[in-house]
């Protein structure tokens, strides 16, 4: 994990104090840097208390940055893996989320973590969201995000059915219709964290690539109303600053 040590190219806060962008080189860079800084904070909580907790999205994006946090000399078997989202998909399927963390961080060290799917065989869709707010109630240390191009996060699409209700509830996870959603494909019904569930996070990262990305979070950066981009909710839900990782 020593490679990553290095890579921060840039610091700027932004925002207010909301918002902290780490900028890099590289892919490369962006990769270890991003999982050096979960992998500290990961640290510093199992110096502090017996066990920690890990949201973590799904995509393309964060893909190789959890193949490489993977790899982190951590007390793992300490350590509880879990969703930010899911599509309403069994965890074995290629196309959910648990399957891609499941393929990326949990090999190697990571292996040994505690992983909590967000559906599960036999479980209808407000089992599965129950069950996912009983395990909120061990609230997350580090939650990591991504955004879509068109400023969606977990499952909060702009103009979603229900967009307002989800926003405003005060549970961790809620169901949701992604209906008109173009972005979000043919799997509409979904599981997603609410900013409630968000909120006693002590840690959040947003970690994107590319320059089409950056243009949107300038954007995004540019107001603060989560209904126009939903990923707003990462800086504008009481708690820390959000700490963003980005590359061209």
């Amino acid at each position: 994990m020593n490679a990553g040590r290095d890579a921060e190219t840039a610091t700027e806060v932004i925002g207010g104090s909301r918002v902290r962008l780490f900028t890099y080189e590289s892919q490369t860079q962006w990769t270890w840097g991003s999982a050096v800084a979960i992998s500290s904070v990961l640290a510093r909580d199992l110096q502090q208390k017996p066990r920690t907790r890990l949201l973590l999205s799904g995509g393309s994006t964060p893909a190789p940055v959890y193949e490489a946090l993977s790899k982190a000399p951590l007390d793992w078997d300490r350590i509880d893996v879990a969703l930010v989202d899911e599509r309403w998909l069994l965890p074995d399927d290629p196309d959910s989320n648990a399957r891609l963390v499941r393929e990326t961080l949990l090999q190697n060290k990571a292996a040994k973590a505690r992983f909590e799917t967000l559906t599960r065989a036999g479980r209808n869709i407000e089992e599965s969201v129950n069950a996912a707010n009983l395990h909120a109630q061990n609230p997350p240390g580090v939650v990591v995000l991504g955004m879509g191009e068109d400023g969606h996060t977990a499952s909060l699409f702009p103009g979603m059915q229900g967009l307002d209700k989800a926003l405003e509830s005060k549970s961790a996870y809620v169901s949701v219709d992604a209906t008109g959603c173009p972005v979000a494909g043919k799997l509409l019904r979904r599981i997603s964290l609410t900013p409630a569930g968000l909120a006693p996070a002590h840690t959040r990262l947003l970690l994107i690539r590319g320059e089409r990305k950056r243009k949107l979070l300038d954007r995004v950066l540019e107001g603060n109303d989560p209904r126009e981009y939903p990923v707003r909710v990462a800086f504008t839900t009481s708690g820390p600053p959000l700490h963003i990782h980005w590359c061209p």
